[in-house]
């Protein structure tokens, strides 16, 4: 009987330990992307106020032109504690002309994605490169007390 319970005391352990190990999420982060109102978007009839109340306000605007709308949506899966990648993406790009009507709509997706590795060179700096010990013992001697010679 108790070899009966500590075996499937064993299995409830063993199962629990391994539903743990599936540590993956999956996340929906950004706009959430409706075609019937990503297609209903007009280039020429729409304008700036309509797009705003048809779709809300964009994810972001372009940098140098506030005439440039996105809307970002983006699925992403991480594992345990790995950084989340990218499985779809989709962005719609509204660009409007000077009087803030519809000039042109454009939907792109993860094919854009451009992976950046930042340089691990170090710039050098100006003045002297010390070692450690210079930069600990360095200062041995310098600082005057009032009174000791040399000292004003």
């Amino acid at each position: 009987m108790k070899s009966a319970v500590v075996k499937v005391a064993t299995v409830f352990v063993g199962a629990a330990v391994l539903a743990g190990c599936g540590l993956s999420t999956r996340e929906h982060r950004g706009y959430v992307m409706d075609e019937t109102l990503t297609t209903a978007v007009a280039v020429g009839t729409d304008n700036k106020a309509s797009v705003e109340k048809t779709l809300g306000l964009p994810t972001f605007t372009g940098t140098f032109d506030q005439n440039d709308w996105y809307y970002v949506a983006r699925e992403t899966r991480a594992f345990a504690f790995r950084n989340p990648k990218t499985i779809d993406q989709t962005v719609l790009h509204i660009r409007f002309d000077g009087a803030g009507n519809v000039a042109s709509v454009e939907q792109t997706d993860e094919a854009l994605i451009a992976a950046i590795k930042p340089s691990k060179d170090q710039t050098p700096t100006l003045g002297r490169s010390k070692s450690f010990f210079e930069e600990l013992f360095g200062n041995i001697g310098t600082i005057r007390q009032p009174g000791l010679p040399g000292s004003q």
